[in-house]
């Protein structure tokens, strides 16, 4: 009864699996071995494509690279300048006290390695605070002096004055000078201007104390002390650059300005 059942044909059953694979079948099977991979190494491109396929994580492309100040594309990409930001207190308060000097004109020597916007960004950031603040307080006490019934009320209009002349100066100066300099096929630059620039802003914040006092010849020998002693760090720091080309109107004309930008901080501010 047993062999009966194993005569019986099951070639039209569905669901039945042949089970041994002919010789023929087994040639077309590919045996594929999966390339290495860990987390530097990724496999290749299994088409054999051109494109650019993985990356190690050590590598960064390109455009990432961060471009040199004084390159074109450099001066206007934020990440150029991060590097300038970073500048240990010393550095900074040893920049602050060279910048009370008039004379000398070794500023651009001392922060030839490593010129920083730290400070110049602080100095004019404290002197809005300082401007905008003490300009209000100067002119209470002025008001206060004549009538006795003047009541406090804070101008905000003192800080709107403050930051775009501030921060207008502090980067719009230098950068005209930077490029009226490379016009005359001079060397200047630029982190070395904005630095300088930055710091010589710094004797407004202490002169801007005193001016608080309510006598008008006192403020006004204060401010042109103060503006005198920028011009002249200015201008001589400036002279290195400008000698071999002879280029006198050039000092002469940084002079003043610091000298004007004092004579407006007493007059918007201080008045």
């Amino acid at each position: 009864m047993d062999e009966s059942y194993d005569n019986l044909p099951s070639s039209h059953l569905l669901g039945s699996v042949p089970a041994v694979v002919t010789e023929e079948k087994a040639k077309n099977v590919v045996n594929y071995e999966v390339p290495e991979a860990n987390m530097q190494t990724f496999p290749t491109n299994i088409n054999g494509g051109g494109g650019r396929g993985y990356q190690t994580l050590g590598s960064l492309p390109e455009e990432f690279e961060q471009q040199p100040p004084n390159n074109w594309k450099g001066i206007f990409s934020v990440s150029s300048y991060t590097q300038y930001f970073n500048a240990d207190t010393d550095t900074v308060i040893n920049r602050l006290t060279s910048s009370f000097y008039p004379i000398g004109g070794n500023f651009f020597s001392r922060i030839d390695a490593n010129p920083d916007l730290y400070g110049p960004v602080w100095v004019s950031t404290t002197l809005i605070f300082v401007l905008a603040s003490l300009g209000n307080l100067a002119t209470y006490l002025i008001q206060k002096h004549t009538d006795h019934k003047a009541s406090w009320s804070f101008e905000v209009g003192y800080v709107n004055v403050a930051v775009f002349s501030v921060y207008g100066y502090a980067i719009l100066v230098p950068l005209a000078f930077y490029f009226l300099l490379r016009y005359l096929e001079s060397n200047p630059n630029l982190l070395q201007f904005w630095c300088m620039w930055g710091y010589s802003l710094f004797i407004f914040v202490p002169s801007s104390f005193l001016l608080v006092i309510p006598i008008e010849v006192v403020r006004w020998i204060i401010i042109l002390a103060a503006g005198i002693d920028s011009g002249m760090f200015v201008a001589t720091n400036l002279k290195t650059f400008v000698e071999p080309n002879d280029l006198t109107i050039m000092v002469v004309a940084a002079f003043f300005l610091q000298l004007a930008l004092a004579i407006f901080f007493k007059v918007w501010f201080f008045h």
